[in-house]
């Protein structure tokens, strides 16, 4: 069948729930107990209907908000929101909660966009202008995690090929205020430090608050209430300088230290990696689309297992992009004849030689002759030369070995 874009309602039955509703955004959800929503913009335009101001108040709120590690305008911060808008798609977010529905939703609909409490999760729909158009549609459930990984599941299957490859992260296809899967699977959508780490106090001094306005406003933008699309902007951001570059973030932006690899460690997770999304990933969904076609979520094994699955596979997946975004290839031989990274040493311990190759600690393989420098035996090897003696402190007491060669 051809994909096709699904109402709150129909989604909701397609997965086999009762849907109630709906309810006005803002006013009660008369729920509860514990269960799913969604929420609904009927008849979605084609544009995203990014409110400026409400993205321009954002920015003022949470100055330590930055894009792509950098520091944005308001323009370019709607930009990239606009890449995530699915056209004709008129679900806009599934949530869930194991206590109560309406306390959920509630909670949701009075946290400002930019504070972190009572429940932030699907803050990107406080940018959206038209929120008393919103409709929430529900259904109680016992298995709520279930059921809302099925929900974006069937989302996703709902959204065409050519529409999902538009987005700026076509990886993960999900309703445009969800930011991640079930299985924690994230959208790379490059928004950091989007939510105050604290109570909101905004910015502490007259002058920080009118420099987050400017930034906010730059370049006297205006947008249409009706539509959100922007009419006409002119940026007005200061270059950032040679120092503000070179400067390392902090907290969750802190700059990660570097993955040594060997060059056939490199191949070895690419391999990996190549085969976690081109086999199995492809595998583990075909068996959960057909797990969840048997019916009840919260019994049906079959889909617990296939979802166990699934959730291991994507850390590992998230594990090797992470590890691969910050490679440093370490080249083979020595330094002036002394161990280094990459080394290939022989050694000697009671008589006996045993040859290890030194690697980082992403390729560690005692077994196969892989000792990295995070090991003891690893640690103390480098900087070694030929000839060199040295001692390993091990649970069975001290080991002395001798260097025989170094390469």
């Amino acid at each position: 069948m051809t994909a096709r874009p699904l109402g709150a309602a129909e989604l909701l039955r397609s997965v086999g729930l009762l849907a109630d509703g709906p309810a006005a955004w803002g006013t009660p959800v008369r729920s509860n107990r514990p269960g799913v929503y969604v929420i609904e913009l009927p008849s979605p335009p084609q544009a995203a209907p990014v409110d400026f101001e409400a993205v321009g108040r954002w920015l003022e709120r949470v100055p330590g908000l930055t894009l792509d590690g950098a520091t944005p305008t308001g323009r370019e911060l709607a930009a990239r929101l606009h890449r995530f808008w699915l056209p004709d798609q008129p679900v806009l977010y599934v949530g869930m909660s194991a206590a109560s529905i309406g306390a959920r939703v509630a909670a949701y609909h009075r946290t400002p966009l930019g504070d972190p409490r009572p429940h932030a999760g699907g803050y990107w729909l406080k940018t959206l202008s038209g929120l008393d158009r919103l409709r929430v549609w529900w259904a109680e459930t016992a298995a709520a995690e279930e059921y809302e990984d099925g929900l974006l599941s069937a989302f996703a299957e709902g959204v065409p090929a050519e529409v999902a490859a538009a987005l700026h992260d076509p990886a993960v296809v999900l309703p445009f205020a969800n930011l991640q899967t079930a299985d924690g699977v994230r959208k790379d959508h490059g928004i950091r430090g989007a939510l105050l780490a604290r109570e909101p106090v905004g910015p502490a001094t007259p002058a920080e608050r009118r420099a987050a306005a400017a930034r906010a406003t730059a370049g006297g933008a205006s947008t249409s209430r009706a539509t959100g699309v922007l009419r006409s902007e002119r940026v007005l951001r200061r270059p950032r300088s040679a120092a503000d570059r070179a400067a390392p973030t902090q907290g969750r932006n802190a700059v990660r230290p570097p993955t040594r690899l060997t060059e056939a460690g490199l191949s070895a997770l690419r391999a990996e990696l190549g085969e976690l999304t081109t086999v199995a990933r492809p595998a583990v969904v075909a068996r959960i689309k057909a797990a969840r076609e048997l019916g009840d979520l919260k019994e049906n094994s079959e889909y617990q297992e296939a979802r166990r699955e699934q959730s291991f596979l994507e850390g590992r997946v998230q594990a090797i992009e992470e590890l691969l975004r910050h490679v440093e290839i370490i080249e083979g031989g020595s330094d002036e004849g002394r161990v280094r990274l990459g080394s290939t040493v022989v050694v000697e311990h009671d008589g006996v030689e045993a040859t290890y190759a030194v690697v980082g600690t992403n390729e560690s393989d005692p077994a196969g002759g892989k000792v990295s420098i995070g090991s003891p035996i690893g640690a103390a090897l480098l900087g070694k030369a030929e000839g060199d003696e040295f001692e390993v402190v091990t649970p069975s007491g001290r080991l002395r070995y001798r260097i025989v060669a170094v390469r």
